[in-house]
């Protein structure tokens, strides 16, 4: 089994996809900003799941070890991304292991807003999350993931591939994930790099973006955080003969 470091893993897609990992015995490092809700999710995921069995395969295609749910441990890891200089602080004080399987940035901010408006704290908000943090983790996390070979999964948005009025913040830090993911792709060839596009994903941002709309947020107008989910780790169990490079998700 793997190990992965999920940023975002309080709630949204980043919960959902450690749900998956975690019901597949996978050891996870939980990221976030809030100590209390890391730690809560922490424990829920410790509860969950703990009859699952994994067949883990080997790279020739022969069946490894089996490996329970109940087997895998959870760490957490405090961090605030809206704070990039800080994180090859905090990261040296939480003793990480020398190999991470894979590595899925899914945290991320919005406000939404015409440029006439949106000031300086705006756009340095939605750029220091949402892209020089992203940056900055993969750099600093680039090591381990060489050991194992492993996976970044950059969790991006239908903005990153057009933008719309009142969301320039927003989309020129996507924009710029996308050009992150597609550099390191051709620095990096032993490691395979997957961006997710997801579109309108029922989540408490998706509740936010559509109070800044003056719109209603009904959940089931949107996709399932879990089916996002889905895609994702569809694409971290991909073989490794192949990889998912760009994979987009949108509401049916």
């Amino acid at each position: 089994m793997g190990t992965y470091l999920i940023t975002g893993a309080t709630g949204g897609i980043g919960a959902a996809v450690a749900r998956l990992l975690r019901g597949r015995g996978h050891d996870l490092i939980l990221a976030g900003r809030d100590a209390g809700r890391l730690e809560e999710m922490s424990r829920s995921l410790t509860g969950a799941h703990a009859q699952t069995q994994s067949f883990s395969i080997s790279p020739d295609g022969a069946p490894g070890p089996v490996a329970t749910a109940a087997q895998a441990t959870i760490r957490t890891l405090t961090l605030d991304l809206a704070q990039p200089r800080r994180l090859e602080t905090a990261l040296a004080e939480a003793d990480l292991p020398d190999r991470l399987d894979g590595v899925v940035h899914s945290a991320g901010v919005v406000t939404l807003g015409p440029v006439a408006e949106l000031d300086t704290d705006d756009w340095n908000d939605h750029l220091n999350v949402n892209l020089v943090s992203a940056a900055e983790l993969t750099r600093l996390l680039l090591p381990a993931l060489r050991t194992a070979r492993g996976h970044v999964v950059f969790v991006n948005s239908t903005a990153g591939l057009r933008a719309n009025p009142d969301w320039s913040a927003y989309a020129a830090s996507k924009f710029g994930l996308r050009a992150l993911a597609d550099a390191l792709r051709a620095e990096e060839p032993e490691i395979r790099v997957t961006t997710v596009y997801p579109g309108r994903t029922a989540t408490e941002m998706q509740r936010k973006v559509r109070s800044q709309e003056g719109r209603p947020y009904e959940p089931g107008d949107f996709v399932d955080p879990a089916t996002v989910a889905k895609v994702l780790v569809g694409a971290l169990e991909t073989p490794r003969d192949a990889v998912v490079a760009d994979v987009t998700v949108r509401p049916h």
